[in-house]
This record gives C-alpha cells, structure tokens and sequence, in this order.
C-alpha cells in the first residue's frame, strides 16, 4: 500500500518504459500528434472550428454518448470527465480572448488562464497523491494496473512546484494578423520543459498503460509547434485545445488506448517510474528557484508584472507578434495596481 516491495512484472516484451509493441503502435502515435496539432491550428485560426469542436460536438456528446461510452472501461473515472470539461472551459476562454478585444485589458479575465492552468495542475496533483495507494488493479480505472510509490509523492511536489512557478498572464496578448495566437511570454520555454516532465510523469504513475498517447503523444502535439515560428509563444492555446480534443477523443473511444490494436502499454518498470519522476521534481524545483530569483532580483510582482519582461525570449516574441510593449504595457501594469 504505497510502500510496494515488487512489481509484477508485465508478460509482453518490453523496452525501458513501454512494451515493444508493433509498427501500428508507432504509425497511430505520429498520427495523433499530426492530427492534435493541425486541428489545434484549425481552431486558432478559424470560428467554424471552434463551433464544431468547442460547441457542437461537445453539447451532442455530452447528452447522447459520453454518459454511457466509458463504463467498465480503463478511461472510467472522475479524472477524464473533470479534465476534460475543464479544458474545454478554458479552450472557450482563451477564444473569448481572441473574439472580444475588451477582455484582453481587463485584469480579471486575464486570471482564467492561470487560474484554470492551476486547476488543472492540481486536479493531477491530487490524482498522483492518491495513486500512492494504488497497487495493480485500480478499481476505479477499470482494472487499469498502476503501481504507487515513491515516485507518486516526488511527482505531486514537482506538480504544486510547476503550479507556484505560473506568473506573467497581465503580459498576455492576442498576435496580430491570421494567426490570432494567443502569447504569453512568461510561460518561458524552461517552465514549458518542467511542466512537460511534470504532466509526462503524472500519465505514466496514474494512468500508466495510456502513457504513450495521452502523454508522450499529447505533449508532443503542442510541445513540437512551439519549437516553430508560426506557432512561437502561444504554447497555451495549443495545450488547451489538443488536451480538450484528446478528452473528448478518449471519452469517445476509450478502448483506443487500451482494448485495440492500438495499444502500447507501460513496461511498469519500478526504475523508470522512480527516473521520471525524479526528473520532474529536478527540473522544476530548478525552474521554481530561478522564478524567485528573478522575482526577488528584478522586484517582479507576479500577480501584476511579467516576471521575464525584458529576457531575450520574451523580448523575442514581441517583436515577432509585434506586440505593443513599453507605454500600454505600462499603462496596463499601473491599471492593475490600482484594481489591487
């Protein structure tokens, strides 16, 4: 009970931290990311999407299918319902952004990102926690196997550590031209990798046999377009609107993962479990130290100032975006002041 002395070992060959699997495996994997990452890109850019896939097919789920779909199922549970309706609030509050320019100076409303970033981060938390207890068969995933250890608690520090480095949202801006990306610089490029090690380890301590899709592939399809120019600083809106449509995706078909063809389960390997999670907890207690730094060297308010105003990346991302930085920024900073 939390204290495993041994792993059951899996009877399918494997590698380090999943089974071998076959080719099917690895074509589905680039699928996903492929199909994620375009379909965010879909949604940036043009309102018929969002309808169909923020609107229309949520609301003819939510009566006709999803009540039903995930029963005696591994994607059973209250974590895949709650993740994905709050993805989908927060997926339809960065469009708000993008369709209503009065919201993007009002203090308040610039608090839901990070907001339901945090209740995101800590709805995982608390699942990580609580799968301490777990060994083997969950009952409350459908028999989905998952060992609890130490990695459990070393992964729910570095989650609440990842949590307390968010800071920066009154910087955050809609990218002029097509593209309506949605930019927020203080979501550096180093809390991106922390949060990445982090949300990887969490899939593979509590929902370990969906590791490969719901956290490499995931991750992949809104780390990767990041790393590009057409998609540079709006990590954000990508997380959001790939994880909403994974949920729904898995709420939909929830023997995807686990049950077809298409599955690629974890090795279970007590050693990789042990690694991973302790790389999340290294990088992230890194990244939270240089965010007090920074707060404490430069006299940076987190709740009212961009914490990386003026480093090379953020500096990098306006002039890109062409944000209108120095006087309005300013102006929006003072403004805030005074609301508090």
């Amino acid at each position: 009970m939390g204290v495993l002395t041994e792993i059951i070992p899996p009877d399918y060959p494997t590698y380090f931290f999943f089974e071998k699997g076959d080719w099917i495996d690895y074509l589905a994997f680039v699928l996903v990311v492929a199909g994620l990452a375009v379909t965010a890109w879909l949604i940036q850019r043009y309102n018929w999407a969002v309808i169909l896939f923020f609107l229309v097919a949520p609301i003819l789920l939510t009566i006709f299918w999803w009540p039903y779909s995930t029963e005696g199922t591994t994607t059973a549970g209250w974590f895949p319902v709650v993740k994905h309706y709050s993805a989908l609030i927060g997926s339809l509050s960065l469009v708000a952004l993008q369709l209503f320019p009065k919201l993007r100076k009002n203090y308040w409303y610039l608090c839901l990102p990070p907001i339901l970033l945090a209740v995101n981060i800590l709805e995982a938390v608390v699942r990580d926690f609580q799968c301490f207890w777990v060994e083997g068969a969950d009952p409350n995933q459908g028999g989905m196997i998952n060992w609890g250890g130490s990695w459990n608690i070393m992964n729910g520090i570095a989650g609440i550590l990842n949590l307390l480095a968010i800071s920066g949202w009154v910087g955050i801006f809609v990218a002029k031209g097509k593209s309506r990306a949605i930019i927020w610089p203080d979501l550096t490029l180093a809390w991106i990798v922390a949060y990445d090690l982090w949300n990887f380890a969490f899939v593979y301590n509590c929902i370990s046999d969906h590791a490969w899709y719901s956290g490499l592939a995931l991750l992949a399809s809104c780390t990767i377009p990041v790393m590009f120019r057409f998609a540079r600083g709006s990590w954000i809106q990508y997380r959001a609107y790939t994880l909403t449509l994974w949920t729904a995706f898995a709420l939909t078909f929830p023997t995807f993962t686990n049950g077809t063809i298409f599955e690629h389960r974890s090795s279970h390997n007590p050693t990789a479990l042990f690694l991973v999670s302790f790389a999340s907890l290294v990088v992230n207690a890194g990244v939270i130290v240089w965010h007090v730094y920074r707060i404490k060297r430069y006299q940076r308010n987190p709740f009212t100032q961009e914490v990386y105003a003026g480093t090379k990346e953020s500096e990098e991302l306006a002039r890109l975006w062409s944000e209108p930085k120095g006087r309005e920024q300013k102006g929006m900073e003072r403004k805030v002041r005074k609301v508090l």
